[in-house]
């Protein structure tokens, strides 16, 4: 089975629930499968901009990003956070190789339109999988920064949930998988919701039940399942060992999406 799996949050930050992660996949590769690793890396980005100078701002969970703050994106997350999970992953035995979106032209971006303007912030326009599939005949896991190269040649700052979606449409991935701070969606009431559909999105997203970093989360969800991939999950990063087990056990861990 083909499987995109989404990592950003603490266990970026945290050298242990990131080695976690990083066996879980390379079990998952051993199990015969195909995966495919996208991240975030906002928390450095954040923290390489405060020591830049830099103020961060956020609206409806995405991040302004003038030029400045875009170098400095390619700098960290294509640089620092994706090499360090090309270690994590090597560390286990498992092969990997890191990777912009920009490289081999695999995404495309057009600039996010939107009011306020948010700058070098894209959406993913055009995807070309055969580096992907050209890194799995290798036996090796890509690992995806979420930086988009333009059609005007510049690279810009993409949402890694959205960079997700796009890279499990693109390759017609079996499942797709956020590893996340969080152990869920919540509802109303305070508990993880076993069970979302597609349709209680918008309702939770005008009562504000949902708010902040979660709305382009479920944004992806939702434009995966609509786009053809077969299962979507949202799960803590601390339960990233059942991984190897969505196949074949019950996993009764964080939230899955449906389309109804």
């Amino acid at each position: 089975m083909k499987f995109v799996v989404k990592l950003g949050g603490v266990a970026l930050e945290n050298l242990e629930l990131r080695q976690a992660c990083a066996q879980a996949i390379a079990d998952m590769v051993k199990d015969g499968h195909q995966v495919a690793l996208v991240h975030g890396g906002g928390v450095q980005l954040t923290r390489t901009l405060k020591q830049l100078g830099k103020q961060s701002e956020f609206i409806a969970g995405l991040r302004v990003t003038d030029a400045e703050t875009r170098d400095a994106a390619v700098m960290v997350l294509g640089g620092q956070v994706n090499k360090a999970l090309v270690a994590a992953l090597g560390s286990h035995g498992q092969a990997a190789v890191g990777l912009s979106g920009g490289d081999g032209l695999i995404f495309r971006a057009r600039k996010k339109r939107t009011a306020p303007d948010l700058g070098y912030v894209g959406e993913i326009a055009a995807s070309d999988p055969r580096w992907l599939e050209a890194i799995w005949q290798m036996g090796a896991v890509p690992v995806l920064s979420s930086i988009a190269l333009g059609f005007d040649g510049e690279y810009y700052n993409v949402n890694a949930d959205e960079m997700a979606a796009a890279a499990a449409t693109a390759c017609k991935a079996d499942a797709l998988v956020f590893l996340t701070d969080v152990p869920g969606v919540r509802g109303a009431d305070g508990e993880v919701m076993r069970w979302l559909s597609v349709g209680q999105i918008a309702a939770l997203t005008r009562d504000a039940v949902i708010s902040g970093g979660m709305l382009p989360k479920l944004g992806a969800c939702r434009e995966a399942l609509l786009q053809g991939v077969k299962r979507v999950r949202i799960l803590p990063a601390e339960a990233a060992a059942v991984l190897p087990d969505l196949c074949n056990t019950r996993v009764t861990e964080g939230t899955e999406v449906l389309v109804a």
